[in-house]
């Protein structure tokens, strides 16, 4: 292992641009911007407080162009606090000072407030969510407006979104269908997209009854495979494409006007089936067209350019891969750590930040070796 490190640490200076690499006080399965210079973090660990931390990245990754030296190369904390719960979701509300989390235990969303003249964050109310299921939790969206709405639920059966401010309902399914949902996902001021554990995905429209254009589960077996999917190209338009990830490493791509026939399904090399589905990630690039990275089934991310898949079934190749996370583990774990959630940066087009179990927290730009050649 130590002669893999050394090759690895040696290659790293032609895979990366940057590469910055911190600890944190506990791992995080959130990674939630806000602009370009902050992100929050918070605490999974069960049967403890856990932290909710907003983070100002290193200077260096605040500027535009490369200009040198800089002092400050750590992350530094601008605001904190604590919860008693484990936070597997947390968004901030856009052009506001909230944050809404959700975890277990307790059927209900916390809303949390970032006081610009002190470093707290503070608990300030909670959003009832009717479902009583111990082991399961709210999926979160933000619709961000003049009056922000909240979207959430554990099942398309308890979909629905509620007014931040009044508290009020102005959007539910109103179906008493029970499949479990593992992602939803905000696209324009009224619509959503939603995808099921089993891979059902859906786009809804909250100006109308529940009507979702959606694809049934790709699953063969109900309970075979968990899934989740991000939409990208802006969610809208003849851009907007979904991609979708299963446990197993399967990928597809849909177009979002017709989610019934898959542009491409692809496997992935992963080595094996993801180990906690609930990690699985796929995330599109804001920054690139056509890549995507995807991660939760070991101690990488893997970046994919999706225009060089051009059949169905076929094995594909990452763009760039990650390993970090393994190969600075310096906790003395006895198996790699595990990436728990990463996301790209919204400005610079290469830049993702990824998290693992092991509480390491490393921000990376990577460099497009196709281009060298």
């Amino acid at each position: 292992m130590e002669s893999a490190e050394e090759d690895w640490l040696v290659e790293s200076l032609r895979l990366y641009q940057d590469f910055y690499a911190f600890d944190l006080s506990g791992a995080t399965r959130v990674l939630e911007w806000i602009d370009d210079k902050g992100v929050f973090v918070a605490g999974y660990e069960n049967l403890k407080k856990n932290e909710i931390l907003h983070l100002i990245l290193p200077l260096r990754l605040s500027v535009k162009e490369n200009q040198g030296l800089f002092p400050e190369r750590d992350f530094k904390v601008r605001h904190g606090g604590f919860t008693d719960r484990s936070v597997f979701d947390l968004k901030h509300v856009p052009g506001t000072s909230l944050l809404v989390t959700s975890g277990l235990p307790g059927c209900y969303l916390q809303v949390w407030q970032v006081t610009e003249d002190s470093d707290v964050i503070k608990a300030v109310s909670t959003i009832d969510v009717h479902e009583k299921e111990k082991s399961l939790w709210p999926r979160v969206a933000i619709f961000s407006s003049v009056a922000p709405g909240v979207l959430h639920g554990v099942r398309l059966s308890s979909l629905q979104v509620v007014d931040l401010e009044s508290r009020k309902s102005t959007y539910t399914s109103g179906v008493s269908d029970s499949e479990e949902l593992s992602s939803l996902q905000v696209l324009d001021a009224d619509t959503f997209a939603f995808c099921c554990a089993s891979g059902r995905l859906g786009l809804v429209d909250t100006r109308q009854k529940w009507a979702p254009l959606e694809t049934r589960s790709p699953s063969p077996k109900p309970g075979a495979l968990r899934w989740c999917a991000e939409v990208g190209g802006r969610g809208q338009g003849p851009g907007a494409r979904i991609a979708s990830l299963g446990s197993d490493g399967q990928l597809c791509l849909l177009d979002t006007r017709d989610l019934c026939h898959p542009v491409s399904s692809v496997q992935c090399p992963v080595s094996t089936p993801s180990p906690n589905p609930e990690l699985l990630r796929v995330t599109w690039a804001p920054g690139l067209d056509n890549c995507l990275a995807i991660s939760g089934f070991d101690g990488t991310v893997q970046v994919y350019d999706v225009t060089s898949w051009d059949r169905m079934g076929n094995r594909i190749e990452p763009l760039f891969i990650h390993r970090g996370h393994i190969f600075l583990d310096g906790n003395g774990m006895d198996t790699a750590p595990l990436v728990t959630t990463h996301t790209w940066h919204p400005c610079k087009p290469r830049t993702l930040l990824s998290a693992a179990s092991d509480a390491s927290l490393h921000v990376w730009d990577w460099v497009d070796l196709r281009a060298s050649h």
